[in-house]
C-alpha cells in the first residue's frame, strides 16, 4: 500500500540559487536578498510558481541569486515585462525589483502604470539615494547637495519622495523598511505578498561605496529608537528608547507634531493611532522628515482594491458570453481582405 508523505518543508536555502552572490562586500542588498529568501521559505512559496522581474543596476542582479524563474529585463522596463507576465499566466506569484534610479527616473512612467492600473504583484524599490553600477551619479532621490561625478558642485535638484510618488500614482499598498530590520523587513515582503494588488515597498539600503551612511541617522543602533516609528495598524504611534515619545494631530493645525508623554498634560489617548486604510494619515506619515519627525517605517497604506487582471478577465468572460465561441477562421477572413496573386 502506498503512503502518502508530507513534502519537506522549504527552507530559506532552498530559495537561494548556485550563483555566487557578487556585490560589493558590505552592500545593503545581501541582506534584502537573505530576508526576501527567508520570506519565500516562510510563506513556503512555490519555486517553479515565482518569478523575480528586474531593470538595469546593482539591485537588478537579484534574480540571478533566486531558485525561482528570473528575467532581467532593460532600464526602467520591469514593471512592463512584469504586466505582460501576470496576464499572460495570472497563477504566477509576480515580484518586481528595481533601484531608485531604475525605477523613478527612466522607468517612472512605467511604474505610475503598473500601480495605477493595480497589477497583482509586488514592487521592491532599492534606494540608496545613487546611482550605484555606474559609479555614483546621482539619481532622483539624491538630497540636495549630493556631491557626485554628474553634479560636482552639489545637486540643485529637490529629491522624489519614492512612498509619495507611489500614493501619488494611487498604490494601494504602500510600505517602508530597511535593509539591516532583519525581522522587520521580511514582515513588510510578507504583507505585500497577502495585498491582492499591486504593492509598492521602499527598502532604505545603504551603499557602502558611493553614498555609504546616507541613512545613518535614523538607522545606526545609537539612535534608531529615538529616529525610526514603526507603526502598525490600530496600535498608537509611539516611538523612543523608552517608548514615551508620540505623533500627534494638532486639532488646531491638523498637522502632525512630535509630543512626550507626561509633558503639557499629554497622555496615551492624545496619541495618534495608525489607520493603515486612511490616505490622509498616510500622506501625514510620508511627509514627516527629519530633524523634526522620526521616520515611519511599516505599512503605511493598505486599501484593497479590483486588479488589473480580474477586471481584464471579467472582460474576455462578458465578451465570450455575448459573442459565443470564437472561430478562428472566420476571424482571419473578417474585416477588410486582400487575394495575393
Amino acid at each position: 500500500m502506498n503512503v502518502a508523505t508530507q513534502p519537506e518543508k522549504l527552507t530559506a536555502k532552498d530559495y537561494a540559487s548556485d550563483q555566487e552572490v557578487r556585490w560589493c562586500p558590505g552592500c545593503g542588498d545581501y541582506a534584502i536578498v537573505r530576508a526576501m529568501q527567508k520570506t519565500l521559505a516562510d510563506l513556503q512559496s512555490p519555486p517553479e510558481k515565482t518569478v523575480f522581474i528586474s531593470g538595469i543596476g546593482c539591485a537588478a542582479r537579484f534574480p540571478y541569486y533566486m531558485a525561482t524563474y528570473g528575467f532581467h529585463t532593460i532600464h526602467g522596463r520591469a514593471a512592463a515585462f512584469a504586466t505582460g507576465t501576470k496576464l499572460a499566466n495570472p497563477d504566477l506569484d509576480v515580484w518586481v525589483i528595481s533601484g531608485d534610479g531604475d525605477a523613478l527616473s527612466i522607468g517612472g512612467n512605467h511604474l505610475l502604470h503598473v500601480l495605477r492600473r493595480n497589477v497583482n504583484l509586488q514592487y521592491i524599490l532599492f534606494n540608496n539615494e545613487i546611482y550605484g553600477l555606474t559609479k555614483g551619479q546621482y539619481s532622483p532621490t539624491s538630497r540636495v547637495g549630493t556631491r557626485s561625478p554628474s553634479t560636482p558642485l552639489g545637486s540643485v535638484d529637490k529629491p522624489v519622495s519614492a512612498t509619495a510618488y507611489a500614493l501619488g500614482c494611487g498604490a494601494r499598498f504602500i510600505a517602508r523598511s530597511v535593509d539591516s530590520l532583519q525581522k522587520h523587513l521580511p514582515e513588510m515582503f510578507a504583507r505585500a505578498h497577502a495585498h491582492h494588488g499591486a504593492s509598492f515597498v521602499e527598502v532604505f539600503q545603504n551603499c557602502i561605496v558611493y553614498n555609504d551612511g546616507v541613512y545613518d541617522s535614523f538607522t545606526d543602533k545609537s539612535v534608531a529608537a529615538d529616529n525610526q516609528l514603526l507603526v502598525e495598524h490600530g496600535k498608537p504611534m509611539l516611538f523612543g528608547k523608552e517608548n514615551n515619545k508620540g505623533i500627534r494631530l494638532d486639532p488646531a493645525t491638523l498637522k502632525l507634531e512630535v509630543v512626550t508623554l507626561g509633558e503639557n498634560g499629554i497622555t496615551a489617548s492624545d496619541i495618534l493611532v495608525h489607520d493603515e486604510k486612511n490616505k490622509l494619515i498616510a500622506s501625514l506619515l510620508i511627509e514627516m522628515e527629519q530633524p523634526t519627525f522620526p521616520v515611519a517605517l511599516g505599512v503605511l497604506y493598505c486599501d484593497p482594491t479590483t486588479t488589473y487582471e480580474d477586471g481584464v478577465t471579467a472582460q474576455i468572460e462578458q465578451q465570450k458570453t455575448k459573442s459565443g465561441p470564437a472561430n478562428l477562421n472566420d476571424l482571419l477572413r473578417s474585416g477588410p481582405t486582400w487575394t495575393v496573386d
